[in-house]
């Protein structure tokens, strides 16, 4: 592995990763910033307490892609470089880790849930199609996202492991899964407490900045 070549790739990955497309998708469509309501975090799920379930498809979109297309790029161009699967798989780790901690953000990012299913679907489809069924069906039932995300999460390192063996690219997938669950940290007491926000509960406070404006005025006018 060309160690310079590594870096620069994790360093790109990252810098990719801490596109927040909730809040960049957001305030294109005049929505308000989803670190302002609902979870306050920026992720699909949050955009979709808005109200407007187009917003949130094309974040969850834009984050899966973020952490998917750097893994890709690796695998395809990257062996003249020295870069092979387990390189792709901690230039993944790198983008998911600038989705939680995103340097044009302020360091205030999200939870990384479709940033991780783009790294799996990419490092190994299957992988990524086991995780995905096991996180789906957890939401059927129970209608929790993030129980059914720390599920998928768990599951995803051992489903690598139990199918197709350890890898040092294991380790990039066990680090992520253990971030994912950790910043699901408040979710794991609102759901002891039994207070978690279930699949397309709207959050109470307004929506747009149109909304927030008019609520002000309206505040003031008594």
């Amino acid at each position: 592995m060309n160690a310079m070549f590594f870096v620069a790739a994790v360093l790109a990955a990252y810098l990719v990763g801490s596109l927040s497309f909730a809040v960049i998708i957001s305030r294109v469509m005049g929505l308000a910033d989803p670190r302002s309501y609902g979870s306050k975090n920026p992720g699909a799920t949050n955009v979709l307490r808005s109200g407007s379930r187009p917003a949130a498809m094309l974040t969850l979109a834009f984050d899966a892609l973020k952490g998917y297309v750097p893994v890709l790029l690796v695998l395809m161009f990257g062996q003249p470089y020295g870069l092979g699967e387990n390189a792709a798989a901690f230039v993944g780790l790198a983008a998911f880790i600038g989705h939680l901690w995103p340097v044009f953000f302020r360091f205030q990012g999200g939870k990384g849930v479709a940033t991780a299913a783009g790294v799996l679907m990419a490092v190994n489809p299957l992988l990524g199609v086991a995780a995905l069924l096991s996180f789906a069906l957890i939401v059927a039932f129970s209608r929790y996202v993030s129980l059914g995300s720390m599920v998928a999460a768990v599951f995803a390192p051992f489903y690598q492991m139990l199918i197709w063996g350890p890898e040092l690219s294991t380790l990039a997938l066990v680090v992520m899964s253990l971030l994912l669950v950790w910043r699901h940290e408040g979710n794991i007491r609102k759901l002891l407490a039994g207070t978690e926000n279930k699949l397309g509960q709207k959050a109470v406070e307004p929506t747009t900045e149109q909304a927030q404006r008019h609520h002000r005025k309206h505040k003031k006018g008594h």
